[in-house]
């Protein structure tokens, strides 16, 4: 019997808990291992948003045997993931075979197919292990059984090896294909299938499938999925502003989600907290370098330059804004602001304007007291609090370029642990609905240097009452 006092404890069920370097958070929520990985791992395998139905229709396309097979989807959109689910699925009589690199040569594709069916044929020349491998092909099959080839990241693949692989379909008997073949990709495989020279393998994909990113509405269902596969038994409850917050940041992208999610568990951890609050978010939001990059004193050149691409982005957006009326809405009037915001923001002391910076901090909090809880608007910046250079340089180009009567600034301070950082956060128009929004959001998005968010008024002025209050309860001058 082990009695060294820090064995590991017990879990609900009554398995131990999984070595793990948050091992004081997973006891601390009763889990046996870490809900939120990032390595695919099919016990943690969420069906919902049709994941389920794209796996079923990758086992029917698969045993079908006929033709290419196409899966796309974003950067951690769960691609590797249904990856792993097809191969652990598939019927035992068939045989699987991973090309995990992408960048081979067509030479150096085949033998890694002849090495995965356990060929050994280093040094010889192509066309013999092309032989080779349309030998045992044909042996496989007429032992009944069938070989697929799962290839990831195909849209790293070089054009030549793509075409090497068209080639491979062509093994056949009279009746079946020898090899079946399953591309998995980002979006950009797709673009390079719709080149011309590409058309011949284009021809060859009888089904075509896209993962698609998982959306707000579905965020709890796949947390809670989650951790009751990591052994939570009581409901782990994020809050609904903590829900937003992960949804905003993360973009239904599910690798964001688990590293925010697991950040955010970790800080509430901290709190020594059950419940995970919007603040827990926002600090693992603040600890992700996906979200928004770093601004440093000494890039502030190439800061610029980022900062002029989308004063030029604006500057086009301007254009088309007075050609197209109505994209735009009108801000409701001033009484339509809630006097708890106006009270709140009251507490939050801004210096006399000495700098354009300072004049539209003043200028954009009473901006923010006319606003509809419901508008929303594009967070195009994010930059640390001290920052002023940066900031000032991109009001004043924009102000050159376009004006600034639709872009706002807002001071964010330390409302959280004093790890965090106070930022900057500049925001463009006044949206009356997600619609109008995103119209605008997909001009500007591609020359952006940072990712573009949407954010509501409701959010921006909760989040600097909180700072507020903790400011005044700090004893804040």
């Amino acid at each position: 019997m082990n009695t060294d006092r820090h064995a590991q404890p017990q879990a609900p069920s009554g398995r131990p808990y999984a070595p793990s370097p948050h091992g004081m958070y997973l006891r601390h929520f009763g889990l046996r291992t870490a809900p939120f990985g990032i390595t695919p791992d099919p016990a943690f395998f969420y069906p919902g948003n049709t994941r389920g139905e794209l796996l079923a229709a990758l086992l029917y396309a698969v045993t079908q045997g006929e033709g290419i097979i196409k899966l796309t989807g974003e950067v951690g959109s769960g691609k590797t993931m249904l990856c792993r689910m097809l191969a652990e699925r598939l019927p035992p009589q068939v045989d699987v075979v991973y090309l995990l690199n992408p960048r081979l040569e067509p030479d150096e594709v085949l033998h890694a197919i002849a090495a995965e069916l356990g060929l050994a044929l280093d040094g010889c020349l192509t066309d013999a292990v092309l032989r080779a491998l349309h030998g045992e092909l044909i042996s496989r099959h007429a032992a009944g059984r069938q070989v697929v080839l799962l290839a990831e990241e195909a849209q790293a693949m070089p054009g030549a090896t793509l075409e090497a692989l068209r080639l491979l379909t062509n093994l056949e008997t009279a009746s079946h294909k020898l090899l079946q073949i399953v591309l998995f990709g980002q979006p950009e495989l797709q673009q390079t299938l719709d080149l011309p020279e590409f058309r011949q393998l284009k021809e060859r994909i009888t089904h075509s499938f896209t993962v698609p990113c998982l959306p707000h509405a579905l965020l709890n269902d796949y947390l809670a999925c989650r951790l009751a596969a990591a052994g939570r038994i009581a409901p782990l409850i994020f809050t609904p502003a903590a829900l937003r917050w992960l949804a905003r940041a993360a973009q239904g992208i599910v690798r964001r989600i688990n590293i925010l999610a697991d950040k955010a568990l970790l800080a509430a951890y901290a709190d020594d907290a059950q419940q995970v609050s919007a603040r827990h978010v926002r600090l693992a939001i603040a600890d992700s370098p996906f979200h928004r990059p770093p601004w440093h004193a000494g890039k502030l050149l190439a800061g610029a330059l980022s900062t002029l691409m989308l004063v030029l982005a604006l500057a086009l957006l301007w254009q088309w804004r007075t050609s197209d009326q109505g994209q735009m809405r009108r801000t409701p009037p001033a009484d339509a602001a809630p006097g708890a915001f106006q009270a709140a923001a009251a507490h939050v002391p801004l210096r006399a304007p000495t700098t354009l910076l300072d004049s539209k901090l003043a200028e954009s909090r009473d901006w923010l007291t006319r606003q509809g809880p419901q508008q929303l608007v594009l967070q195009i910046a994010s930059l640390p609090a001290t920052e002023t250079v940066a900031a000032e340089t991109f009001l004043e180009q924009a102000q050159q370029a376009i004006g600034l009567r639709n872009i706002h600034v807002f001071r964010l301070p330390d409302a959280a642990p004093a790890s965090a950082t106070a930022r900057l956060d500049i925001v463009y128009g006044s949206f009356a609905d997600r619609a109008s929004a995103e119209a605008v959001w997909s001009r500007i998005a591609p020359t952006a240097p940072q990712k573009i968010l949407l954010n509501d008024i409701e959010s921006i002025r909760m989040e600097i009452k909180s700072a507020a209050q903790v400011q005044t309860a700090r004893g804040a001058p």
